[in-house]
């Protein structure tokens, strides 16, 4: 069973299922975050969803540039959350199955590309209290206790 995090689905929505990437970039005492300025401002995890056809590193590779603008290399799953969420950018609910990877950011290539976005980086020890989703915060966390 996966571990759901975040707003508990209403009852009688239906809920479309998205499967996404998102990455845990660490670089010493640093961890490389995404700031996504709306619909709400919060920083979270680099990554998005998986395009219908595209395998889930590809995905994974794709998001995490567009949002950073920062390559990446030997990325590992560390497992994976659902929850429950509006996408005010599709206009659709979303049960959105959350497959976190860790990865290594190897270089910057310029500013991220997907409008709206900035790469932050944040103290590791830290960073989790400024994610804007709890199950983001928490695989940091387990990440960070050498899970």
């Amino acid at each position: 069973m996966i571990r759901r995090y975040g707003d508990v689905p209403e009852r009688g929505r239906r809920y479309g299922l998205r499967p996404g990437v998102y990455a845990i970039l660490p670089l010493g005492r640093s961890v490389l975050l995404t700031f996504q300025a709306a619909p709400e401002p919060e920083f979270q995890l680099p990554g998005g969803g998986i395009d219908p056809g595209e395998s889930p590193l590809a995905a994974l590779h794709r998001e995490v540039f567009e949002e950073t603008g920062w390559r990446i290399a030997a990325p590992r799953r560390i497992g994976a959350f659902r929850r429950f969420a509006y996408m005010p950018e599709y206009d659709r609910f979303a049960e959105k199955l959350c497959h976190i990877y860790v990865a290594r950011p190897v270089r910057p290539h310029g500013p991220p590309g997907e409008p709206g976005h900035s790469a932050v980086w944040m103290d590791l020890g830290t960073a989790d209290a400024h994610l804007g989703n709890p199950g983001d915060a928490e695989f940091l966390r387990h990440y960070r206790r050498g899970g």
